[in-house]
């Protein structure tokens, strides 16, 4: 094994093919190759170690986990899938593309950044969402502290406080409304967005104030915590947080190759892979788990969904080896 930068190791990349590689090691990623190595299957984790809840300094919504630190749950996991067998790579993945099948088995090649490459029998995407924050000056500092994006996550932590919505389209009206019921105190900043008259009464009705006005910027105090929003004619709301109902987009960088289908997220929030029962994509041999294809998916969520796809893969596989084993067993018959 070689140590990586912040304490994480990976280990060697195998020669040989594998039955399956995970893209991501996120919950999704480490769940589904904790389910595929203790089915005794050879498991790769191809992890690029940027989770999309990094800069969280806990995981909510989750029993007995909850108030875990993420970057420590995710540790945790990889040396879980370890102790099956399972490999962690650490790396980003250049291309991935479907190979020549061998003995009509489908076979895919993973090339790293790095140039280092491995086959692999199956594949399975779990490289999750990224988030496109407003581009307002002074907000990005402040993600997963001051500024937060789900009322389910981190709502609790930011309970009875003064809070902002950062409207960025139609979701930021419900975004609003689940706001409300952690809080008293809630302003509404609409930015370029349009609240018609009825959404208005009804915010009225639950005392959200509604600020027309654009944010021009989010201001921080000198010990670097959030204050509030400044307005571009120059008024100051005090806020000691922030609620942003981002656009996410799936990383889909070097998977290009697998032709995946993407899907558009309601209310112009995005977009995400599209995938079928257990991840099954349209693509044979691919899966898609956890944010990759459902963008609202909790870390509980997009583990299930990991091991939901991994038993999945499995499944199939077993089938694969023994068509294989009979063809195999017929040739031989035939043979003698």
């Amino acid at each position: 094994m070689v140590e990586m930068a912040a304490g994480y190791t990976s280990d060697a990349l195998p020669a040989e093919t594998v039955d399956v590689v995970v893209i991501g090691g996120g919950a999704a990623g480490l769940n589904g190759a904790l389910m595929l190595a203790r089915s005794r299957r050879s498991v790769v984790v191809i992890d690029s170690g940027s989770p999309r809840n990094a800069p969280a300094t806990a995981m909510h919504g989750f029993f007995v986990l909850d108030g875990t630190p993420p970057l420590e749950l995710l540790e945790r996991g990889r040396e879980q899938v370890r102790g099956y067998g399972g490999a962690i790579i650490f790396g980003e993945v250049a291309s991935a593309e479907p190979a020549a099948p061998v003995g009509g088995d489908l076979r895919f090649t993973i090339v790293l950044a790095d140039g280092r490459s491995l086959t692999a029998r199956r594949v399975l995407v779990a490289t999750g969402l990224r988030d496109v924050l407003p581009d307002v000056p002074g907000l990005a500092q402040h993600w997963g502290h001051g500024v937060v994006h789900c009322p389910y996550c981190h709502g609790w932590e930011v309970r009875d406080e003064p809070i902002g919505i950062l409207a960025t389209g139609p979701a930021s009206i419900h975004h609003a409304l689940l706001f409300r019921q952690l809080t008293e105190d809630l302003v509404y900043f609409t930015g370029d967005t349009e609240l018609d008259a009825n959404t208005r009464a009804r915010f009225a009705a639950r005392s959200i104030r509604i600020v027309d006005t654009p944010v021009a910027e989010v201001v921080t105090a000198e010990d670097g915590t959030l204050t509030g929003a400044r307005l571009a004619d120059g008024q100051f709301i005090a806020r000691r947080g922030l609620a942003v109902a981002t656009r996410m987009r799936a990383r889909t960088e070097g998977l290009e190759g697998l032709h995946l289908p993407i899907q558009n997220l309601p209310d112009d929030m995005g977009s995400s892979f599209a995938s079928g029962m257990a991840g099954t994509t349209e693509v044979p041999g691919v899966w898609v788990a956890g944010n990759a294809t459902d963008a609202s998916a909790q870390v509980g969520a997009s583990g299930a969904a990991g091991a939901l796809a991994g038993a999945h893969i499995n499944a199939l596989l077993a089938t694969a080896d023994t068509d294989a084993a009979l063809a195999a067993a017929q040739g031989r018959i035939t043979t003698d």
